[in-house]
């Protein structure tokens, strides 16, 4: 059964749907947006905000920002904003972890050139044997999840390397908690909680103990504590500060920097690495439900898309040759 506000199914005891059929995270967000709203503490985040928080940095270092780029709507439209909007001088990253497709790349390339920007590529196998043994060791644990805490250390690394004050990122309003200049990463939501545990039990049981991964981090609070010891850098996303909608800024990139949608892609309309098919497939067969449904959860919950819409885009639309080519890929048998 699936909640009759948002598109998050009955996933107990995480999720749990009352005798409307509504979820217990749609109540929850309604009561706590009701009592910010009473007690005059709600506060939507406006461009100047950001622009104030840009104009603080701007022209001090070699680089503005650098802008995380997978060669997607969001992260390309964060990209042109920063470079054409604001007026930065961005580096743009990219990091690919054998699993980049040919038109992300081909998205990524065109921005930079049109766009004239430094552009770091960063190629590597080195997480391959830990996708491995999440299949193998029979983990729950979410491959994208784990992926997360790897990109975000190389990312801190580099904004330490070339003295980067702002981190950018593509982020939606449906992938934080709360938008907020520092970027959050609450896996003790509701919805993450049997995901986290899977994850966190994966990370202490099969990684902490294997010498190629001595370095790796245990969660992201974990990793964020450290890389602010190191280097001081602030993380945002333009998303979080815009009106735009989705389809307003792919139609702008689209006519300025050449972007395409992929031919085959989940959920629909987005931009994602190969082995996220693998994921969502994982995922759905471990809990029911993605990341990608909490999501669009939480943009149905602010408005910023509808029911429907999420249902279409989260339909699965990939086939079974897709995840057993994604298996031998890892060197692990097909289910």
């Amino acid at each position: 059964m699936i909640c009759a506000k948002c598109v998050l199914p009955e996933s107990k005891p995480d999720i749990w749907l009352d005798e409307n059929g509504v979820c217990n995270i749609c109540i929850e967000t309604e009561k706590r947006n009701k009592a910010r709203k009473d007690k005059g503490t709600s506060k939507k985040l406006l461009e100047t905000d950001l622009v104030k928080l840009l104009n603080k940095y701007k022209g001090k270092k070699q680089y503005d920002c650098l802008v995380m780029c997978s060669g997607g709507k969001d992260s390309t439209a964060s990209l042109y904003y920063m470079k054409e909007r604001y007026k930065l001088n961005p580096l743009v990253f990219t990091f690919d972890l054998g699993f980049e497709t040919g038109c992300a790349m081909e998205n990524i390339n065109n921005a930079v050139d049109i766009l004239g920007v430094d552009f770091l590529y960063f190629k590597t196998n080195y997480m391959k044997e830990m996708f491995a043994k999440i299949i193998q060791s029979g983990s729950k644990a979410i491959l994208c999840h784990v992926c997360s805490i790897w990109y975000m250390k190389i990312t801190f690394d580099i904004a330490a390397r070339y003295d980067i004050p702002i981190i950018v990122a593509g982020w939606t309003k449906g992938q934080t908690v709360e938008p907020d200049v520092q970027t959050r990463y609450d896996d003790l939501a509701m919805e993450y909680v049997s995901m986290s545990k899977a994850t966190k039990e994966f990370l202490e049981n099969h990684v902490k103990t294997d010498p190629k991964y001595k370095d790796f981090p245990q969660n992201m609070q974990e990793l964020i504590k450290n890389a602010r010891k190191r280097h001081k850098t602030v993380q945002v996303s333009p998303h979080w500060f815009l009106p735009a909608t989705a389809e307003e800024y792919t139609a702008l990139i689209q006519e300025k920097l050449k972007w395409q949608f992929p031919k085959e892609s989940y959920p629909a309309k987005s931009t994602n690495c190969s082995l996220n098919f693998l994921s969502v497939y994982l995922s759905m067969k471990h809990f029911g439900y993605t990341h990608y449904h909490v999501e669009m959860s939480k943009l149905i919950r602010s408005g910023q898309m509808t029911r429907e819409e999420a249902l279409r885009d989260l339909e699965l639309s990939f086939d079974k040759e897709t995840i057993d080519e994604l298996y031998s890929q890892l060197g692990c048998k097909p289910e």
